[in-house]
C-alpha cells in the first residue's frame, strides 16, 4: 500500500495554529462517512481499502441486513462497518449472524456495539465515559494502539494526539476468539471471532480508522495489519452506509426511538418520570408568571480552536520546522491547482510567469516566493527566520491575488 499524502485537513490545522491565519476550522464530529474528509470521517480508509482490495469493487449498503442480503448466498464476502454506534433490531441481528455463519466476514469498528448482539456471541464491552466540553482538551494526550505480539511480527505502536483509546472487551469466549490488538493500557480492543464458517472482526475504537489518525506518521500501516486476516480477494465487499447513521437503539420496526434509549436504563427512566411529575406540579400550583433575575450567559467554549491551538503548539514545541514548512507548501500548491488549474509538477520560469498573469500578482513577488520555496525544499534544516519568511510571502500572495 502506498504511503498516504497529507490532505488539506492537516495542512489547515497546522497553518491556522502556527501562522495565525483566519481559515475555516474542521469539524470534530465523528461521522465515519466514506466521503467525509474532516478529521473523523473515513475518506482515507475507504481510499486505502480500494487500493488494498484492488481486485474488488465496493458496494455501498444503504439498507438493513435483512433487506440487503435477502436471498443472497454469498459465502466469501466482506462487510465493513465503521461507526460511533452500532445498534440492531432482533431481525437484523439474526440476519447478520446467518450472513457470517454461511462463510462471510464482517468487520465492525464501533464505540458502542449493540449489547444484545454482544451478549449473543458471548462478549462484553467497556466503553469510556463521554468527555464534556470543559475537560475535553485537558483529557487529550498521546494515545496509541498496537497489534498483538505472537500473531503479528510488526508490533509497532501507532499513536496520535487526541482523546485516549480507552474502550476494550472485558469478556469474550476464549476458545473461539483471538486477540488481534490492544490499547495503550494493554487491554484487548480488537478481536476476531470464528463463528460458523465465517468470522467477526470486532474493534471498539473506531477513531483508529479515522482520517486524523491514519494521516499521522505511518499509521496507515494499521489498516494493512487490521485487514490482513480478511480474504485476499473477497467475493464481494460491502461498505456500510446504513447502521453508521443510526445513533439510537431502534424499536421492533427498526425506527429510531429516543424514548427507548431512556427506558433501557432504570435510572434514566425514573428521572424521566420524575421530570414529568415535577412539570405537572408546576403547571397546577406555580404556573403564574414571575419576573426573575436574568443571569448573564457565559460564552460557549470553542473547543475546535482550543484543539487546533493544542496541535499547533505541539509542532512548535518540537521545533519541527520542516514538517510545518512542507505542509504550508503542500497547501499553497493545492490552492494554485484548484484556483488557477495549473500543473505544479514543474515550478519553472514559464510556470511562474503564467501564475503571475492569472493571479495578477507582480512577477517580481511571485518569483521571489518560489525562490524561497525552492530554498526551503533544498535546505537540510529550516531556521525560524526561513519559516517566517515563507509564511509572510505566502500571505502577501493571498492578499494581492485576484
Amino acid at each position: 500500500m502506498k504511503k498516504i499524502v497529507p490532505y488539506r485537513l492537516l495542512a489547515l490545522l497546522i497553518m491556522v495554529a502556527s501562522c495565525g491565519s483566519k481559515s475555516e476550522l474542521p469539524s470534530l464530529k465523528e461521522t465515519y462517512s466514506l466521503n467525509d474528509k474532516e478529521p473523523f470521517g473515513t475518506y482515507v480508509l475507504h481510499q486505502q481499502l480500494n487500493q488494498l482490495f484492488y481486485h474488488n469493487n465496493f458496494y455501498v449498503a444503504k439498507k438493513s441486513m435483512q433487506k440487503s442480503f435477502s436471498g443472497n448466498y454469498d459465502t466469501a464476502s466482506l462487510y465493513v462497518n465503521i461507526s460511533k454506534n452500532f445498534f440492531l433490531t432482533e431481525d437484523e441481528r439474526n440476519s447478520m449472524l446467518n450472513f457470517v455463519s454461511n462463510g462471510n466476514s464482517m468487520f465492525i469498528a464501533s464505540q458502542n456495539i449493540d449489547t444484545s448482539f454482544l451478549k449473543t456471541i458471548g462478549f462484553e464491552q467497556v466503553t469510556a465515559r463521554t468527555f464534556l466540553l470543559d475537560d475535553l482538551i485537558f483529557s487529550m494526550h498521546y494515545t496509541s494502539v498496537k497489534m498483538q505480539a505472537g500473531i503479528f511480527e510488526d508490533t509497532t505502536t501507532f499513536s496520535y494526539y487526541y482523546l485516549p483509546f480507552s474502550n476494550y472487551f472485558s469478556n469474550y469466549p476464549r476458545a473461539s476468539v483471538k486477540v488481534l490488538g490492544k490499547n495503550e493500557k494493554g487491554e484487548p480492543n480488537f478481536m476476531v471471532l470464528f463463528y460458523g464458517k465465517g468470522r467477526f472482526y470486532l474493534h471498539c475504537d473506531p477513531r483508529a480508522f479515522s482520517n486524523y489518525f491514519l494521516l499521522q506518521k505511518e499509521n496507515y500501516k494499521y489498516i494493512q495489519h487490521a485487514f490482513s486476516f480478511a480474504p485476499a480477494i473477497p467475493e464481494h465487499i460491502y461498505w456500510d452506509d446504513y447502521y453508521n447513521k443510526r445513533n439510537y437503539p431502534p424499536d421492533d420496526k427498526g425506527e429510531r426511538s429516543w424514548l427507548g434509549v431512556l427506558m433501557q436504563y432504570p435510572a434514566m427512566a425514573w428521572a424521566f418520570y420524575l421530570v414529568l411529575s415535577l412539570l405537572a406540579l408546576f403547571v397546577l400550583f406555580d404556573s403564574k408568571r414571575r419576573q426573575r433575575i436574568i443571569k448573564p450567559l457565559q460564552p460557549n467554549v470553542n473547543t475546535s480552536v482550543a484543539f487546533t491551538e493544542t496541535v499547533g503548539r505541539l509542532y512548535l514545541q518540537k521545533r519541527d520546522n520542516r514538517n510545518i514548512a512542507d505542509k504550508m507548501i503542500t497547501y499553497f500548491l493545492e490552492h494554485i491547482r484548484n484556483q488557477y488549474f495549473l500543473n505544479t509538477a514543474h515550478l519553472n520560469e514559464e510556470f511562474i510567469e503564467v501564475l503571475s498573469r492569472k493571479s495578477n500578482v507582480p512577477l517580481q513577488h511571485t518569483s521571489k516566493l518560489f525562490h524561497t520555496i525552492n530554498e526551503v525544499q533544498q535546505s537540510m534544516q529550516i531556521e525560524d527566520k526561513q519559516l517566517l519568511l515563507l509564511n509572510q510571502q505566502i500571505e502577501i500572495f493571498y492578499k494581492q491575488k485576484t
